[in-house]
């Protein structure tokens, strides 16, 4: 018997994050720019069949916060939290940035 694939649903903080990175790349390289996004896009897609495969995101294991993982598409980090039979894509975040302050902001 196969299983139900998760359904993936994105915040209005990821999106508005995922817009934003895409929008600065555009400026140089509009190919670039839909290359990472589809990127993205696909990394987040494949949650659908393998929810846990990100890990549980340090900055916050660090704090006994173990209900986020992440995915990195170098250079960035894709936070997600699973719930049931869903995920939710909560953050995209370049990992070049200070992300534990980022993370703390917004989720702690």
């Amino acid at each position: 018997m196969t299983k139900e694939p998760y359904q993936v649903f994105w915040t209005q903080t990821a999106q508005q994050d995922l817009k934003k990175i895409i929008e600065y790349i555009a400026a140089d390289s509009e190919i670039q720019a839909k290359r990472i996004y589809f990127a993205i896009k696909q990394k987040v897609d494949d949650l659908q069949y393998m929810p846990l495969q990100g890990r549980i995101v340090p900055e916050l294991r660090y704090y006994g916060v173990l209900t986020y993982r992440e995915l990195i598409r170098p250079p960035w980090r894709i936070i997600y939290k699973t719930e049931e039979n869903k995920v939710w894509v909560l953050a995209v975040i370049d990992g070049r940035r200070n992300v534990e302050d980022i993370l703390l902001d917004r989720f702690i």
